[in-house]
């Protein structure tokens, strides 16, 4: 679960309602990762901002970023493993990296681009699923 101010709900929500609750109208302008947070900057797709001054911010803890990507699988594959002792082959899942490690230095441009569109789709769900707009 994702924690988000009321205020940032509301901005969420005003965002929603003027894409026509069409989600995939909803764009991330621009991101940038640092130790402490992530930040999407959100715009509509049908109303691209001139400036980024002029899109929803959204600062989210860097460590739900990591359990987004470890949940979702992303640094990490299907694979095939030894046992160590016994000698018996296995599938498990290898992972690549640790989360944030593998996001900044083995994941491709595009593997960003889905690990940061499925935090968004994660903020999005939640707030639909969990939220009722009451118009406050």
């Amino acid at each position: 679960m994702i924690k988000l101010s009321q205020k940032l709900k509301q901005q969420l929500w005003w965002l929603i309602i003027s894409v026509d609750y069409n989600y995939s109208r909803i764009a991330i302008a621009d991101n940038d990762l640092n130790d402490e947070n992530i930040t999407l900057w959100l715009e509509d797709k049908q109303d691209y901002k001139n400036t980024l001054d002029e899109c929803l911010r959204i600062d989210l803890p860097i460590a739900r970023f990591a359990r987004l990507i470890k949940s979702e699988g992303f640094n990490s594959y299907e694979g095939t493993k030894m046992h160590a002792k016994k000698g018996y082959l296995y599938k498990a899942r290898i992972e690549i990296n640790e989360p944030l490690t593998w996001y900044r230095d083995d994941a491709t441009v595009t593997e960003q681009l889905w690990a940061r569109e499925a935090l968004l789709k994660a903020i999005l769900t939640q707030l639909v699923e969990n939220e009722v707009y009451d118009g406050v």
